[in-house]
């Protein structure tokens, strides 16, 4: 079976929320997915619906939701959750399942305690069932790379047979090179008998940072559909960034001659709600949506510029959604201007947030001259990141100097009762928020990490705050916007022990 383009899988929602942190609730997740849906991703893999009610839940509601896109779900070789998967999705007009075990000699062994001819029986029953319930499945060898290739042929023909229709090949734990994987593909399309029947794709993770180049590397041997998330988040170092492997197709379309049918011009948007929403900052230097991955400071590169961007940019800024924003809205703008604006920025919200974004948004007029995208943006992002009905910042005061403690009056509605609370620390205005805050709202969790940007340039842009709480091991990130970064400190604060306190 061949596709004359490749299809974009998308995983942000599956194993991207596997990152530890990045759990995000359905209202969260089906914000993302619609955006998805918008740039023509083909395929999202909406969660793991037998995990958890939740997971079944979102993975239900995004396959209802969404239109444009096939959603998928995905499930161990098991009856129950095989009939979880196919409930799930069977609202999607393209829903699929995905089902998956392992083929490596080490996880056979020791991780399943099965042997290759039990493997080979669980591919047939599993795939069979999942065909049952679903007109298009999708089986993994999980750990494929590192397996035996006689017998990850003889699963993949088996799989094929069962009824599968896609075929991926996981680099489960980011242990294989390119040129390994372009072979790898290449001997799967040669000796698997029945490989014509199914589209090969891909599954890479970036524990040694090859994730991106593995995937290019299978679609130049054959392979057709490449998973992937938004910033490349995912267990331990991420999988590919779904944003790399576009754009290289599209920079390099004289190389590799085929192309997705992405909107690009939403790269940029997607990458900030998906941190935003995770709490994942993107690393400054990181390629195509970093801060940096169109700034240029050597004045030799400053000069190529000015005479010709062609000199060293090989995509432009505007080719991933980074046009200027002019203002369009300002102090005097109705709540209809700004529900049209935020509809164009894609955007469904529930009245509820829509109300508080649109607080915020007068807010931020009174102080700010020049609104822009980014703005709107940021201020609806910390809207849905802080809609909680359990914590909300009501009130923060904090007296500040170069000399003493700093003192803060902090108040919080708790359960719709509101708490105050005065705190003073001698380590800075943060510390004596986020005290305060632990005074109202007792807890365990250490700080792992407090991180500000700014969302727009100059000294009245908004600046974004992203908290990570370590409780028992377990990660738990937060975010808030404001243009006082001390509130947008408290805010994200809160909203990690939101998180922490709904698991």
């Amino acid at each position: 079976m061949t596709e004359d383009k490749i299809i974009i899988f998308d995983t942000t929602l599956r194993d991207g929320e596997q990152a530890p942190g990045a759990t995000m609730n359905l209202e969260e997740k089906l914000l993302i997915a619609k955006l998805l849906e918008q740039m023509n991703v083909d395929i999202i893999e909406a969660g793991f619906a037998a995990a958890s009610p939740g997971d079944f839940k979102a993975v239900q509601k995004i396959s209802s939701e969404i239109k444009n896109s096939a959603v998928c779900s995905l499930a161990r070789a098991i009856k129950g959750d095989i009939e979880k998967a196919g409930e799930a999705v069977k609202s999607n007009e393209r829903g699929r399942i995905h089902t998956f075990i392992s083929t490596s000699d080490i996880h056979i062994k020791y991780q399943m305690r099965k042997t290759k001819d039990e493997v080979i029986e669980a591919i047939k029953d599993s795939v069979s069932m999942a065909r049952n319930l679903c007109s298009d499945v999708e089986w993994s060898g999980m750990d494929a790379t590192r397996s035996n290739r006689d017998f990850l042929f003889k699963a993949i023909e088996t799989a094929i047979a069962a009824g599968a229709k896609t075929i991926n090949i996981p680099d489960t734990v980011g242990y294989i090179t390119p040129w390994e994987f372009h072979d790898l593909i290449l001997e799967i399309k040669n000796k698997v008998p029945n490989i014509d029947k199914a589209i090969i794709s891909v599954h890479c993770h970036n524990d040694l940072g090859l994730a991106v180049a593995n995937s290019l590397a299978s679609i130049n041997a054959g392979a057709r559909q490449i998973e992937c998330a938004i910033n490349g988040i995912g267990e331990r170092a991420g999988n590919t960034a779904l944003e790399e492997v576009i754009m290289a197709l599209k920079t390099r379309s004289d190389f590799y001659k085929i192309d997705s049918k992405i909107n690009t011009k939403l790269i940029s948007r997607i990458s900030k709600l998906v941190s935003n929403i995770t709490g994942f900052p993107v690393q400054y230097n990181k390629a195509i949506v970093g801060a940096n991955a169109f700034a240029h400071e050597s004045g030799i590169h400053q000069d190529g510029m000015l005479k010709n961007r062609n000199t060293y940019e090989i995509m432009t800024p505007e080719s991933i959604g980074l046009e200027k924003s002019s203002l369009v809205l300002g102090k005097h703008s109705g709540r209809a201007a700004f529900k049209d604006k935020i509809k164009e920025l894609g955007y469904e919200l529930r009245d509820e947030v829509l109300q508080s974004s649109f607080v915020k948004f007068k807010e931020l007029s009174d102080h700010k001259k020049e609104i822009l995208d980014a703005d709107i943006i940021s201020l609806i992002d910390g809207s849905l990141a802080n809609n909680k009905s359990k914590y909300t910042l009501l009130e923060l005061n904090v007296n500040c100097g170069t000399f003493g403690e700093k003192k803060v009056d902090l108040k919080i509605k708790i359960d719709n009762i509101e708490k105050d609370v005065s705190f003073s620390s001698k380590d800075g205005p943060v510390d004596a928020i986020f005290g305060a805050i632990k005074k109202l709202v007792p807890h365990n969790a250490n700080l792992e990490l407090y991180q500000v940007n700014s969302v727009t340039e100059g000294t009245d842009s908004q600046a974004t705050a992203i908290v990570r709480l370590n409780n028992n091991n377990k990660i738990y990130s937060g975010s808030g916007s404001d243009f006082d970064v001390l509130v947008a400190s408290a805010m994200a604060y809160i909203n990690a022990l939101e998180r922490l306190q709904n698991v």
